[in-house]
């Protein structure tokens, strides 16, 4: 993991979700979570844990699917933890993130909600 390029801000962690799904590299997008993180995905069940985001990224990635960038909204950071967000390119509802700050200054996904399912009735 120590390879890869570390996110210094929140914000990076989406910029380096992006460059690194769209080189097929699920370890490097695992390399963005915490050891113990969640990650709500596939909607509507949970991924829990670095090693088992790699496994679902593996078989996300190879598909093959192609990721664009998106504009984040504003970030909301309060000591060492920080909600980070986009409006999906779609205009399907949003994605966020909650990441902390790692005791190098780094930062990590720590929650990850990357579709929010409407509620059915």
């Amino acid at each position: 993991m120590s390879d890869y390029e570390k996110a210094l801000n929140p914000e990076d962690l989406t910029r380096l979700f992006v460059e690194r799904s769209n080189a097929g590299d699920a370890a490097g997008v695992a390399a963005l979570y915490e050891e113990d993180a969640v990650m709500a995905y596939p909607p509507g069940s949970r991924t829990v844990g670095r090693a088992a985001i790699q496994k679902l990224w593996e078989s996300v990635l190879a598909n093959a699917p192609h990721f664009e960038p998106e504009t984040p909204l504003p970030t909301l950071i309060s000591d060492d933890i920080a909600l980070t967000s986009t409006p999906p390119r779609d205009g399907s509802g949003a994605r966020a993130q909650v990441v902390r700050r790692q005791p190098d200054g780094t930062w990590l996904r720590l929650l990850d909600q990357p579709e929010f399912v409407p509620p059915t009735s």
